[in-house]
């Protein structure tokens, strides 16, 4: 028997919904340039780091000009604070579909790595928060991913059972993420760590768009 189409569905947000090696590139060109470098960020090295994030990330990004990485990332966050939020960021089709989602009455949420307060803003700052009963990112009090902590978090603010829920990601710290969860996993086909996540769960289906995602979720009637 076919497994029923899930009624609460847990994102990734960077590499899934929102192109945002785009802010961490422009970021890290403005620090590299308060340092006097003509040097740019390399942003295929942002996005093979991007499921890893925090420090090692920035350190991988500005490289040679990186001195202490604690401190780059804390610099790196306070920029990121204040920057101003593209106003398309988030991937072709996400706005609509997240609102499609929203209306067909399946609960949606958010499981990042990012820190909490950068996932408010900058979901905010697109006007996708409406959409999401649950948005967690990371914060100090909080295992990162993959530990399943942050998914199961998420899952207790949408009201959401693990039987329904499906876990929409890119990396294979998704892959883990939804395994230690007890999740399914769905990949996005133009996610940053794709590659590693197909490896990881080779077996997992891979969306091609997102409005793939909306007819699973709100299949159409029988004729």
């Amino acid at each position: 028997m076919p497994a029923p189409p899930p009624d609460a569905i847990l994102f990734d947000l960077d590499g899934t919904l929102i192109d945002s090696v785009r802010i961490t590139c422009a970021i890290i060109d403005a620090m590299l340039a308060a340092r006097g470098s003509d040097d740019r960020a390399d942003p295929a090295i942002a996005r093979a780091m991007d499921a890893v994030g925090g420090a090692a990330m920035i350190a991988a990004v500005l490289g040679r000009h990186c001195r202490d990485p604690d401190a780059e990332i804390a610099e790196f966050r306070a920029r990121h604070a204040v920057v101003s939020t593209p106003s398309d960021l988030a991937f072709p089709g996400v706005t609509a579909a997240l609102a499609a989602l929203h209306d067909a009455g399946i609960r949606l949420g958010i499981c990042s790595n990012k820190p909490q307060a950068l996932c408010d803003k900058i979901l905010a700052d697109l006007d996708l928060a409406r959409y999401f009963g649950a948005i967690v990112g990371a914060r100090p009090d909080r295992p990162r991913k993959p530990a399943p902590d942050a998914a199961r978090f998420a899952m207790a603010g949408m009201a959401a059972d693990a039987a329904t829920c499906l876990y929409v990601g890119d990396s294979a710290v998704d892959v883990a993420t939804a395994h230690a969860a007890g999740l399914p996993i769905m990949l996005v086909g133009w996610g940053y760590g794709l590659a590693g996540a197909r490896s990881a769960a080779p077996d997992a289906p891979v969306l091609a768009s997102m409005d793939e995602l909306v007819r699973l979720a709100r299949p159409s009637p029988a004729a």
